[in-house]
């Protein structure tokens, strides 16, 4: 039988608590796998929200506070009748009984467990569909009484549901408002804050300055724990949000500092795995994405630890790291699915960190880009990383094929020539146009100056390679052969008003390649050859 919401309506204004309890908790059991709403009776859930606040508001049983809060969270679902949660009288009420209400110089009583983790999941509902109730606890500064609560995680007291929904809270506030994203980072000391929790979560023991492993040696190898690892990513995630202009800045000595402690932290992320692994490929995932915001500087801490048995070893460096990444940007090629939210993070951090530590470039060049030996087919044609990559340097998504060729391009340390040999010239025209190297040359980025190693197939067929396709053709007849001087000059003819009438009609828009080494309008950049020489010659009359 259907419950009549304004029964409960009735009998939560009546006051009485038990009565009250007892209806909230027949509504809620009815309601609680209800997650859309339609227009009916929109009024009435309005209505049983502002009486639940205002009764939330009383010196309740935690039972009846439990009930309260759990038909707050069904009701906010709804986001059609959040106005009743979002004011500040509201989220102050709410952030009472989720213990994280900012009160400067009061301590306030800590609510049951069970009511903290209620109240935080109606938070969680509320700050996440209301920009209004985004406000206001940016206002409340309810991110202070969050991190006052972090500091404490070592005390077993705390559950992993008051936790986890603490950090879910948190970066809800850091996705959603600006403000309180600097307030964590700086006023508050967030990424500190953060890195401490955490090295506890994953139970981390300092084994060098910048190399961690587990603290219990017996766990070594073993995938994280479940509820580590969802809190792990909940905390990458925040420090994602409040960290992501840092790459583009200076840091001084103490800022990287700070940050390699974190990358030593987030190399050992890299290197471990959750349980199964889908939820493995997640936690790389937030991994590789907070490591792209740390300065390039830091990323040095990836190569940091010695090279010790079962070890891949380049140079002498310990390779894990880079190798971990590698395969995880090999995985990623392969879905070709929202590549510019999957791949591009780990594109990025490959061609940053392959562009300062010359080790990374080197090993990254083995294996992405190896000495060509098959020129018979095109250098998108195949599976092999380099095809795969190549592949994407025409990708309809502009930022995906950006920063495939930029990896490319920086793994031939930015020499137009060898870049052109692995990928051809008609994959390579986009990345070339947009530098204005499209008459040759080399990039701004500084390289050793260690030879390219031509392999003997590649050497035997260079001379028939055609440089746009990148590959061996086949001789095609030539189709002026037979012909009069005066028939090639008539066919010359032919395709030169071809191409005027596509020209005309705006089907084609003849290019040149301008002072600059870019691409420009060739029309305007005959027009500006015909000014220079007239004035040109403007000067020579006057003298």
């Amino acid at each position: 039988m259907k419950m009549d919401l304004n029964a409960v309506i009735e009998t939560v204004e009546a006051g009485y608590q038990d009565a009250a309890m007892m209806a909230l908790q027949a509504f809620n059991k009815e309601k609680c796998q209800c997650f859309t709403f339609d227009g009916d009776g929109k009024v009435e859930r309005q209505r049983l929200g502002k009486l639940v606040i205002r009764f939330l508001e009383r010196d309740l049983q935690p039972s009846c506070q439990l009930a309260c809060l759990e038909t707050i969270r069904i009701l906010s679902r709804d986001k059609n009748c959040l106005e009743p949660f979002a004011t500040p009288q509201a989220i102050q009420t709410l952030g009472r009984h989720a213990g994280i209400e900012h009160s400067e110089g009061v301590t306030s009583e800590i609510p049951d467990l069970e009511v903290i983790v209620e109240a935080l999941k109606c938070l969680c509902n509320i700050v996440f569909n209301s920009p209004s109730a985004q406000e206001v606890g940016a206002e409340l500064r309810l991110i202070v009484g969050l991190t006052e609560r972090l500091k404490l995680y070592n005390d077993r007291h705390w559950s992993h549901e008051v936790r986890f929904f603490d950090l879910r809270l948190t970066f809800l506030f850091t996705a959603l408002r600006v403000d309180v994203r600097g307030q964590l980072a700086h006023e508050l000391r967030g990424i500190s804050l953060l890195s401490d929790a955490l090295e506890s979560t994953l139970g981390l023991r300092w084994l060098d300055t910048f190399e961690v492993a587990r603290a219990d040696k017996g766990d070594d190898g073993l995938p994280l724990p479940r509820q580590e690892t969802e809190r792990t990513m909940e905390i990458l995630k925040i420090l994602f949000n409040i960290t992501f202009d840092t790459s583009r800045r200076d840091v001084d000595e103490e800022e990287a500092a700070l940050y390699r402690h974190l990358g030593a932290i987030l190399r050992f992320c890299l290197m471990s795995k959750a349980d199964g692994e889908e939820r493995t490929e997640e936690f790389h995932s937030h991994t590789v994405n907070l490591l792209g915001n740390l300065p390039l500087m830091c990323l040095d801490v990836l190569l940091t630890p010695k090279v010790q048995q079962g070890s891949i070893e380049y140079m002498g460096v310990n390779m894990d790291a880079v190798s971990i990444l590698l395969d995880f940007m090999d995985r990623r090629l392969d879905r070709e699915h929202k590549l510019k939210e999957t791949l591009t993070p780990s594109l990025n951090l490959l061609t940053e960190s392959a562009r300062v530590h010359r080790e990374t470039r080197k090993f990254l060049r083995m294996k992405i880009l190896p000495p060509l030996r098959d020129v018979k087919n095109r250098p998108e044609v195949g599976n092999s990383l380099r095809n795969k990559l190549v592949r994407l340097m025409t990708h309809i998504d502009t930022d995906v094929k950006h920063c495939a060729a930029e990896l490319l391009f920086v793994l031939c340390k930015e020499s137009v020539s060898r870049f052109v040999k692995y990928t051809g010239y008609g994959n390579a025209a986009g990345l070339l146009a947009a530098r204005g190297l499209m008459c040759g040359g080399r990039g701004k980025g500084r390289y050793s100056e260690d030879e390219d190693t031509d392999t003997e197939e590649y050497r035997e067929a260079k001379p028939n390679i055609n440089p746009v396709t990148g590959r061996v053709e086949e001789k095609l007849p030539n189709p002026m052969e037979g012909m009069t001087e005066e028939q090639k000059e008539n066919e010359a003819m032919k395709l030169v008003n071809m191409f005027d009438k596509m020209s005309r009609d705006q089907v084609i828009q003849p290019m040149a390649v301008g002072p600059d080494g870019k691409l420009a309008n060739l029309e305007s950049a005959v027009q500006r050859l015909s000014e220079q020489r007239s004035s040109s010659g403007s000067d020579s009359d006057a003298d």
